[in-house]
């Protein structure tokens, strides 16, 4: 199968605001596509594998109905000694991450695909990274804890932080070779596949 040289449709297969915002800052038209997919982690399942699985598998879901366009799909996982730490859903249950996550560095695995759907299954139709961000939390009482969480409503975010808004007033150290994967949707690594697929980024 020959490469593809028409400018295809992209496609952001996520219902996150956080990565359509991560996204427009490319200049660069897409559209937004919410995948039905379980985000369950399968049995035994390492942390990084789940994150690899469910960004392909998002991708893939959106891919099949347009065999038009590039397909982004992302997943992020963050772990504490090794066990997942997932969205913590209400205020409770983010003062339990929080406290366990004080003094404490937390690795996030920030998982991304791009499926080219114009080449169907073929070699070179799917490219796939893991981004790693280490994140140490600063050890905070619980009152300031409990104080943050009340003014930014992390509930949605695994690790009840907000990096880009007062969140990383309670983060030490962040390290990653992508300063928005821990955001959600590592910019360089997506830049770098959306050019082996052949899109451009600056037309004069």
């Amino acid at each position: 199968m020959t490469a593809p040289t028409s400018r295809p449709r992209l496609i952001l297969a996520s219902s996150s605001i956080y990565r359509k915002e991560l996204l427009s800052r490319l200049h660069i038209p897409f559209q937004v596509a919410v995948p039905d997919v379980d985000e369950t982690p399968l049995p035994d399942e390492r942390p990084e594998d789940t994150a690899l699985r469910l960004a392909r598998d998002k991708a893939g879901v959106i891919a099949r109905s347009n065999p038009d366009a590039l397909v982004i799909g992302s997943d992020q996982v963050a772990t504490l000694d090794g066990a997942q730490i997932g969205k913590p859903g209400n205020h409770e249950r983010a003062m339990q991450q929080l406290r366990a996550m004080r003094g404490r560095e937390v690795i996030f695995h920030t998982a991304l695909c791009l499926r080219d759907a114009r080449r169907g299954d073929s070699e070179g139709a799917v490219h796939i990274c893991n981004v790693q961000t280490l994140v140490r939390f600063r050890d905070l009482p619980d009152h300031e804890l409990d104080a943050y969480l009340r003014i930014e409503q992390p509930y949605d975010c695994a690790g009840s932080a907000k990096n880009e808004g007062l969140g990383i007033a309670i983060l030490e150290k962040i390290e990653s070779q992508d300063p928005t994967a821990l955001t959600g949707l590592p910019l360089i690594a997506l830049t770098s596949m959306l050019r082996q697929a052949g899109l451009p980024f600056f037309v004069s």
